[in-house]
């Protein structure tokens, strides 16, 4: 093989690489020969298949895989000699008469064409200033939440006989429903529960049995909805003879021991205790995300080096296609905008360059400080995901373990993580207290572009994400108090959710 540098332009760089024909051909004739031993051929005893004929017969198809496995092979060795690393995966272009190659009367040649990943020099860590928002829980924060679990806990208590049911109220209803004067599948139900305003049911449906007592016959007038699951009662309208059983009105839950046990504890302090561990790591969770955006924007702001024009590309058109469809969920379009679609691209452009930049020097940290991922922390943030869709975690199991790329992305984040943390061990952290509202204030509302998870692998793995920077409200739809749609806003909720 041999490797020729033909060009070299900042970060772009092409090479061609040449396999002699004489190679190809003893990589085909190796195949063939293992093909002699499993092909079955009429007239042949298996294993006695003469190479020549099979050559006749499978030479240009066993060639076109040669030659395949040769590009893949070949491509990664020319890298390695040159001590070349691509930003992304490098474009392969076939030259000379391919035909020729697949007969074996001709070498293999091809270009490959990429951008290289930037020297980058680190600034000096330990004079990065980074502010990290801290606050102290309150009992009242304790009181709050355990206020909202006795609210989620809510009792019901029968009402006074011959008293009516109000929003609010539990029922326990008989019914069934009728479409044209027939009776249909899933229409009926005995001992159904059923509370006034909670929306469970068919629309108007529950506010007709407002005023209803237990014991009475209630005739439930409604019309299905256009959009309903079963297309049989789409926009149909339905009759409902419904029998009330019980009326109850919700009754105040009493915040003690017996409330404690609903929840697996024993007595109400250590409920409280739990609750509080719980808030005091809500706090943790935000103070960490406040000092992690602070030190992105120190080390954006601290670094400048050439970005390969490849990827800031590939991450532009990751941000505005999420933002197309967003402004396409809200049936909009960049015409609606209060902004040129030309300075939304332009400020686009500068967030793919934020993320390009910090993913860069993320992965540059962490690749030359030997930071690393170890397969247990892997298989534990594996476990977590799995848990998150209970009943299904085998097949979760299976998509990750099919999907190396989506193990990648479950190694980015930690990578980064790390990184981060070995940074903040360096730097000067820099604690400012502040109120539960301004820890939990929603950084979107400031015209600040941040950015919370470069995702970027120590191997430089540029298929996940880039980062989860939001742009300014400025460009909000017309006549819409929506702001612009952000960019990846999914992946920066779930960020701001761990």
């Amino acid at each position: 093989m041999q490797v020729t540098v033909t060009s070299t332009d900042g970060l772009k760089r092409e090479l061609q690489v040449a396999v002699p024909a004489k190679d190809l051909e003893a990589r085909v004739s190796a195949k063939l020969d293992e093909l002699k031993n499993t092909i079955r051929l009429k007239g042949f005893r298996p294993g006695k298949v003469p190479v020549a004929h099979l050559k006749k017969t499978y030479g240009k198809q066993v060639m076109s895989e040669v030659i395949q496995d040769t590009v893949g092979t070949s491509s990664q060795k020319a890298l390695e000699e040159q001590s070349l690393r691509p930003a992304l995966q490098p474009t392969i272009d076939l030259e000379g008469e391919i035909e020729r190659v697949l007969e074996g009367k001709a070498d293999l040649t091809y270009k490959m064409t990429f951008e290289i990943i930037p020297d980058i020099a680190f600034t000096d860590f330990s004079k990065l200033e980074i502010e990290r928002l801290v606050a102290v829980p309150a009992d009242s924060d304790i009181d709050e939440a355990m206020q909202r679990l006795a609210e989620n806990q809510q009792n019901f208590a029968p009402k006074a006989e011959g008293e009516a049911a109000d929003e609010g109220d539990l029922l326990t209803i008989d019914f069934v429903g009728k479409v044209d004067g027939e009776v249909f599948e899933g229409g009926s139900a005995e001992g159904a529960k059923l509370e006034i305003g909670s929306g469970r049911f068919i629309p108007g449906f529950e506010e007709q049995l407002k005023g209803a007592k237990a014991g009475d016959a209630v005739t439930v007038n409604v019309t299905f909805p256009a959009d309903y699951g079963a297309e049989n009662l789409a926009g149909k309208d339905a009759v409902f003879d419904v029998t009330v059983k019980t009326v109850e009105a919700s009754a105040p839950v009493e915040i003690d021991d017996e409330f404690a046990k609903r929840f697996g504890f024993d007595e109400l302090s250590k409920l409280r205790e739990a609750l509080e561990t719980q808030i005091k790591g809500d706090y943790e969770r935000m103070s960490r995300m406040h000092m992690k955006r602070s030190m992105l924007d120190a080390l954006d702001s601290a670094h400048s080096f050439e970005l390969p024009s490849s990827m800031v590309e590939q991450e532009f058109n990751q941000i505005w296609s999420q933002f197309q469809q967003e402004l396409e969920s809200q049936k909009k379009t960049a015409a609606d905008l209060d902004e040129p679609e030309e300075d939304i691209k332009a400020e686009y452009g500068k967030i793919a360059e934020r993320r390009v930049r910090l993913g860069l020097l993320l992965a540059e940290v962490g690749e030359k400080n030997k930071i690393t991922v170890a397969e247990q922390e892997i298989s534990q943030a594996l476990a977590e995901r799995a848990r998150q869709f209970p009943g299904q975690e085998k097949m979760v199991y299976e998509f990750y373990q099919k999907n190396p790329n989506a193990i990648a992305e479950l190694r980015a984040p930690l990578f980064e993580d790390k990184v981060v943390d070995f940074i903040a061990e360096l730097a000067k952290i820099n604690d400012k207290t502040v109120t539960r509202d301004e820890l939990f204030a929603d950084p979107d509302a400031e015209e600040h572009v941040h950015d919370e998870n470069c995702g970027h692998d120590h191997d430089h793995d540029h298929d996940h994400d880039h980062g989860d920077e939001k742009p300014a409200k400025k460009a909000a739809p017309k006549k819409a108090a929506a702001k612009k749609p952000a960019a990846k806003k999914a992946a920066a909720k779930k960020d701001k959710e761990d």
